[in-house]
């Protein structure tokens, strides 16, 4: 649907039904429910400990539960929530790529199926404002049960029974808490009681499960139990075309594409020339169906960054993947400003989301400063993409026998990697870049 759609309020949750008043209490009026007097009489023999009070009749026990009910809903930040709706949710983005598409809409189905249909637990996890507390609102907002806030009067046991037992619980931003023994402990026993009792149960975070709690994470990956769902989706808050992390500077080069690259330089020699012309095709080969490593080796200016752009902006253009450009250097200051506290993102979650992206072009791989620490990082990053067989794009204007052998051994890996030498000089101020610019 177009746009967000008026948020239709929902009478509150069905109440028990009344059931009928037991034998042993009489009530002071005539009438079935006490008249309006609130309390009956304990008809038990002299000497039992409830001869002579007065008790709550069912229909002030009923009261209570109304106010209990009430006061579990006030506790909860779902009234700040109410245009968080499936109606409102955009379950198809146009402006990502499939792969991120089709994760949003597994979500949005999964959630969808969820309110239908509570059961057991929907773990809904991915980076900031991709979207998981909108669904997990919009479930709540569909069933009309109450989340739980911090900003409650209640007492805190009463409101971590009420926590604990309610029939449906979202847990938004699991851990993002103060990580105090005391706040690991309660919540444990929170998510341990409603494990154990199979309660319905929707969590949403950005944690990476394996920095969860061990035995958080163990109840997280039951299959048995839990259904998990990961969203690609960049942050909406950040604008429909905020795509591109912040470490990629793909955006740089949006004018290089394979159209782009001239392969007819006057200033090359025929020799040169083939091999401009096999590289790009090569090149353009993987670009359709990016598996395992492609390197690009050869000089400064030949034209290994306009290619290895290339091959991202086509990936990204076709719609099928998403890509980061990182320039091999400013990669691993990122690195070493993630250190920092002061750093918004940690420095695990940084070197992650380089890792484990897509498609990955390291740019000027080789002209870094080679500190023990640098050499380590490089390694840890390529050595899990090869393993992985994830798709990486690498230029480098070293030699070969200049490279550190660990990498030389992969690269030179014929199952894994295409290894592409452009033998022309440099592009750069040359004849042709000089009439290029001049027919622009």
């Amino acid at each position: 649907m177009d746009g967000p759609q008026p948020i239709r309020r929902a009478p509150p949750p069905a109440l028990p039904k009344r059931a009928a008043a037991p034998s042993v209490y009489q009530p002071l009026a005539t009438c079935p429910r006490c008249k309006g007097v609130g309390f009956v009489l304990a008809d038990v023999p002299l000497g039992h400990p409830d001869f002579g009070k007065a008790l709550p009749c069912h229909c002030k026990q009923e009261e209570r539960l109304w106010r209990r009910v009430h006061e579990f809903q006030g506790m909860s930040n779902l009234a700040n929530l109410a245009r968080y709706t499936f109606d409102a949710f955009v379950s198809a983005p146009s402006w990502l790529s499939k792969p991120s598409q089709e994760s949003i809409g597994r979500a949005y189905h999964a959630a969808y199926a969820f309110a239908q249909n509570p059961e057991g637990w929907l773990v809904l996890t991915g980076g900031y404002g991709c979207g998981k507390t909108h669904l997990a609102a919009a479930i709540a907002n569909d069933r009309l049960r109450a989340t739980f806030g911090p900003n409650s009067e209640a007492a805190y046991d009463e409101m971590f029974e009420q926590i604990r037992t309610t029939r449906l619980l979202l847990l938004d931003d699991l851990g993002s808490q103060s990580a105090t023994p005391w706040a690991q402990e309660k919540l444990f026993q929170l998510l341990n009681h409603r494990y154990n009792g199979q309660l319905p149960t929707v969590i949403t975070t950005n944690q990476r499960l394996e920095d969860v709690d061990q035995r958080l994470r163990s109840r997280l990956l039951d299959i048995n139990l839990v259904q998990r769902l990961h969203i690609t989706a960049p942050d909406f808050r950040s604008g429909a075309n905020a795509t591109q992390s912040d470490l990629s500077t793909l955006s740089l080069h949006a004018e290089q594409h394979f159209h782009t690259f001239e392969t007819a330089r006057r200033n090359l020699t025929p020799e040169e020339l083939s091999n401009l012309r096999q590289v790009r095709q090569a090149v353009l080969a993987y670009a359709d169906e990016p598996k395992g490593w492609l390197v690009l080796m050869g000089p400064h200016g030949a034209g290994k960054t306009h290619l290895a752009a290339a091959v991202a902006n086509h990936q990204r253009e076709q719609g099928y993947i998403d890509a980061m450009f990182v320039v091999v250097p400013d990669f691993l200051d990122f690195l070493r400003a993630a250190f920092s506290p002061q750093s918004p993102v940690p420095y695990d979650r940084r070197f992650d989301e380089v890792r484990r992206t897509p498609l990955l072009v390291l740019d000027d791989l080789g002209v870094e400063s080679a500190t023990p620490w640098a050499k380590e990082k490089l390694f840890q990053l390529l050595n899990f993409r090869y393993s992985a067989n994830l798709p990486t794009v690498i230029t480098t204007s070293s030699a070969p026998n200049e490279l550190e052998p660990w990498l030389r051994s992969r690269i030179f890996d014929a199952d894994r990697c295409v290894v592409c030498a452009l033998e022309v000089r440099s592009y750069r101020g040359s004849a042709d870049q000089k009439g290029r610019a001049q027919r622009r």
